[in-house]
């Protein structure tokens, strides 16, 4: 009797370890697709316009939802709007990367505030 409980305890743990690894998997590679099909689309973010530390002539924006893109634009001046709040809308050139959703390149900026609040 105890022998029969603890294989049925045995199968039940292997069984749910299979299952919890299969859908891992599956998670893991949707999230790359879906960033994948981001490139080329064209994406809108509102938020507060900052300089991006590490590389020169680009910028960050972190959305409402918590995202942060990373800016570039050889039409619209980003530098004109440092800490202002702002809607850019660009096409995703890169998707995501280290702590960003992607890169954009923007080609169209609208001013919503000209501080960050």
């Amino acid at each position: 009797m105890m022998q029969n409980l603890s294989s049925a305890i045995l199968t039940g743990v292997a069984g749910l370890v299979l299952t919890c690894g299969f859908a891992q998997a599956q998670t893991a590679d949707n999230g790359a697709e879906a960033g994948a099909k981001m490139t080329g689309q064209t994406v809108t973010v509102t938020g507060c316009l900052k300089q991006e530390p590490k590389e020169k002539n680009e910028y960050l924006i972190t959305g409402e939802d918590g995202k942060t893109w990373g800016l570039k634009s050889s039409s619209v001046k980003l530098a004109e709007h440092l800490n202002h709040k702002v809607t850019v809308t660009g096409k995703v050139t890169k998707s995501g990367h280290e702590s960003e959703a992607g890169d954009l390149s923007v080609s169209e900026l609208k001013m919503v505030s000209q501080t960050c609040q």
